[in-house]
């Protein structure tokens, strides 16, 4: 991948270093400079804990492969940076030797894993509390009634790394010793084996047992690093590469990217189809599908060779033995386990899981062949696939009535009980629907369901389609803010590939705002990013946003080469869900160049599909190609029938565009008085959702009227005239947030934010941000 020059992100805990030797002036600007991917810099600052000293040191150790992501980060960051724990190592010495030791134990009961121990551990120990009163007159920690508040996350390290390995021993076995309480035993266990000094078969057996327990409570990390622990300790080198295995599987779960592939690399085997996930969540999704569907043949075919040994050993025919693995397989799926089942659900539930993920490979790709290849399988070993999938082969045959139920019955399982997975696949479902009031409560439940089972790793994952529904539902600013922290959390887990379909999706908000450079820019990260791993849903999003943003802007005959173009790409490159979506636009883009042979062919098709869907919103916008491809009063009427189905619909902004056309048809008919209202409200909507340039289309229309237009948001020269994105950045400045800090949060580049503010400065005139802070205070 090529490497871009994104900004530096904050990671939201802990933040940065403020220790007393600075670091230098450059340190920033070096890191800046450093050609990285997106995803790699937000990993890299969370691995130095926000310090950039520390991330510029790191950077500079980085091969090729890892700066642009296909490599993980190195195994220990600490080695790479030993710059920053020099600085910190003088002031700690000079502590008396009772507060070093108090440090000592506070950071080993923090670090890695919280054990709230440390109030016991200095009480079997007799020591005094009070000798903490150097260190908090350093500024380095301070007591509270929780326990040791480190000034940050360096001096926590710091205070573990400059003391000799035998005391922090020493701090271990203490900790362990006091950790028996009721759910204890895997941070005891952990704090023990911190304190071995070699092999042990005793202590690993203990490790393994502990991660399970850890597991099971849904943390993961703790189970990833006694496993890891646990690898490093077994006398037995055939036991080691099964461990690591299981650690990869849980790193992953627990949100660590990085790890997981680091661990994968060396383990003997695919544990839940890791290697296939972790392809799918940052490499390529074409190897990441035939990784995960050759691992669901292997699942089940090791399901049924297991069932039928054990049948033949109670006397029952061999085939017999094949249905009841089969019967079993579907039972557990769909979360029944009948009495008496002949096979252990756990391998049924690795295929069908396996099957899933294939299928989410498949709709990355736009390869609709493939998604019959799972479907294949699926019926082969009599497995219940996701209703995504039966429901995407069904509509790219052309059944569409098999493909609307087969989506309605993976919709509605989103009852108590589901699972993030089951989840994902209603809110995607829903949204091939048109359901998006389903398709976002889907997918916050699903976020909520993978919170609760300690897996942020799929938070993401949930929240990638759910923004989708909250903005065409009437919640613009709302979508772009779970956009935007979903991106975050992707490219932090390491999945480069879900925050490609986030920016993707975010560069289609900013077209519907009308923020052309942000939409450009934000398309241009997603296609270079999607093309290079064959995603071919956000390559087509992204393209689609480029279009509609054409369209927005007068430029029809570029935004209907576009669409052309989307419905010729093949797998990698388009995609046959987001070509239907565009089909609206494409035909109002075709009918202002007049060319409009294609253009009816694809309402056709679409038109099929909104019928035997009966969604309002599709039926709606069908109703409104109609009318866009009418003349006069038929297509009047059929503009009529478009607004009467928006009324049951959601999608508010496609109902105000909706208005926009049928205002301006109105015109042309000289029927000014009804043509005024629908300008009015559609101007209103669009002002509502801050679509500047859709507003721009209604003004002109009511000009063309002979109506005055009122000026938007005020009078001219007001904040009112700002895109919404200037006036997020605006804001940011005006409360004392530096060029760099604001694209930190915002996830752009600094120079989109300087060009950002000088578009600022020339709309409103002024050339300081004191007149901005100004303007603003008397804009409130």
């Amino acid at each position: 991948m090529t490497p871009v020059n994104p900004p530096p992100l904050s990671h939201p805990s802990p933040p940065p270093s403020t220790h007393a030797s600075q670091p230098p002036d450059d340190a920033p600007h070096a890191y800046a400079r450093t050609p990285l991917s997106e995803g790699v810099r937000v990993r890299v600052l969370s691995a130095v804990h926000g310090d950039l000293l520390a991330a510029a040191e790191l950077t500079a150790v980085l091969g090729e492969r890892q700066r642009t992501g296909l490599e993980p980060l190195p195994a220990d960051p600490l080695a790479a940076v030993p710059g920053l724990l020099r600085t910190l190592r003088p002031a700690l010495r000079r502590l008396a030797p009772d507060t070093r030791r108090l440090l000592l134990i506070a950071a080993a009961d923090q670090y890695p894993f919280a054990a709230h121990a440390y109030g016991r551990a200095v009480a079997a120990l007799g020591l005094d509390a009070h000798s903490l009163d150097d260190a908090e007159a350093a500024g380095l920690a301070r007591a509270t009634s929780a326990g040791v508040v480190f000034r940050d996350a360096w001096t926590r390290v710091a205070a573990y790394e400059s003391v000799p390995a035998a005391d922090r021993r020493e701090a271990h076995r203490l900790l362990a010793r006091v950790l028996r309480g009721e759910g204890e035993a895997p941070r005891r266990s952990w704090h023990r084996a911190a304190a071995a000094l070699g092999p042990s078969r005793r202590l690993a057996a203990e490790l393994r047992a502990t991660a399970h327990e850890a597991r099971a409570a849904g943390e993961h990390a703790l189970a990833c690093a006694l496993l890891e622990r646990a690898a490093a300790l077994t006398p037995d080198p055939r036991e080691r590469p099964r461990l690591l295995a299981r650690a990869a599987a849980d790193a992953w779960h627990s949100g660590d990217g990085d790890r997981a592939r680091r661990l994968a690399a060396h383990a003997d085997r695919d544990v839940e189809g890791l290697g296939g996930l972790l392809a799918l969540r940052a490499g390529n999704a074409t190897e990441a599908f035939d990784a995960l569907l050759t691992g669901a043949v292997g699942s089940a075919g090791r399901g049924a060779r297991s069932t039928a040994r054990r049948d033949t050993g109670r006397g029952a025919e061999g085939g017999a033995g094949h249905v009841g693995a089969a019967a079993a397989a579907a039972a557990a799926v769909a979360g029944r386990r009948p009495a008496g089942a002949v096979v252990r659900p756990s391998g049924a539930d690795v295929a069908a899981h396996l099957v899933a993920r294939a299928t989410e490979a498949a709709l990355y790709t736009g390869d609709l062949r493939r998604c019959r290849e799972a479907a294949a399988v699926a019926a082969r070993f009599r497995i219940t696939p996701p209703g995504t999938l039966g429901g995407l082969v069904a509509a790219s045959e052309g059944r569409y009535e098999d493909a609307r139920d087969l989506l309605r019955t993976a919709a509605g399982r989103c009852g108590p009980g589901s699972g993030p997975t089951a989840l994902i696949h209603s809110s995607i479902a829903a949204l091939l629907l048109g359901d998006h009031t389903r398709a976002a409560a889907s997918a916050v439940r699903a976020a909520a369901a993978a919170r609760a089972a300690g897996e942020p790793a799929v938070v993401p994952q949930a929240m990638e389609f759910g923004a989708y529904a909250e903005f065409w539902t009437g919640r613009p600013r709302s979508a772009e803010a779970a956009a935007l922290d979903a991106l975050r959390q992707a490219y932090a887990t390491g999945q480069d590939n879900g925050a490609c379909h986030l920016q993707a999706a975010l560069a289609m908000f900013a077209a519907v705002t009308g923020d052309q450079e942000l939409c450009r820019a934000r398309a241009e990260v997603a296609r270079t990013h999607a093309l290079e791993r064959g995603l071919g849903l956000p390559a087509a999003l992204a393209l689609w946003a480029l279009a509609f943003l054409d369209l927005s802007t007068g430029r029809y005959a570029a935004s209907a080469s576009r669409l052309r173009a989307l419905a010729g790409f093949g797998p990698g490159h388009g995609h046959r869900v987001i070509r239907h979506s565009a089909v609206p636009h494409y035909v109002e883009a075709a009918v202002r160049t007049g060319d409009t042979r294609v253009a009816r062919s694809a309402h056709a098709d679409y038109d099929r599909w909104a019928s035997v869907v009966g969604s309002a919103d599709e039926l709606a916008l069908s109703a409104r190609c109609r009318a866009l491809l009418a003349t006069g009063d038929e297509a009047a009427d059929h503009y009529r029938t478009a607004l009467d189905l928006h009324a049951g619909g959601t999608r508010d902004f496609e109902r105000a565009r909706t208005e926009l056309l049928f205002g301006g048809a109105l015109r042309r008919l000289r029927r000014r008085t009804e043509a005024r209202d629908r300008l009015h409200s559609a101007l209103e909507a669009f002002e509502h959702f801050g679509s500047p340039h859709c507003a721009a289309e209604a003004r002109a229309e009511l000009r063309a009227l002979g109506e005055p237009a009122r000026s938007p948001a005020g009078a001219p020269g007001t904040v009112g005239v700002l895109t919404p994105q200037q006036l997020t950045v605006a804001r940011m400045a005006a409360e004392g947030a530096t060029n760099r800090e604001i694209a930190s949060r915002l996830l752009l580049s600094p120079r989109t934010i300087d060009h950002h503010l000088r578009g600022v400065f020339n709309r409103l005139g002024i050339r300081s941000r004191i007149e901005l802070v100004r303007l603003l205070a008397a804009g409130d």
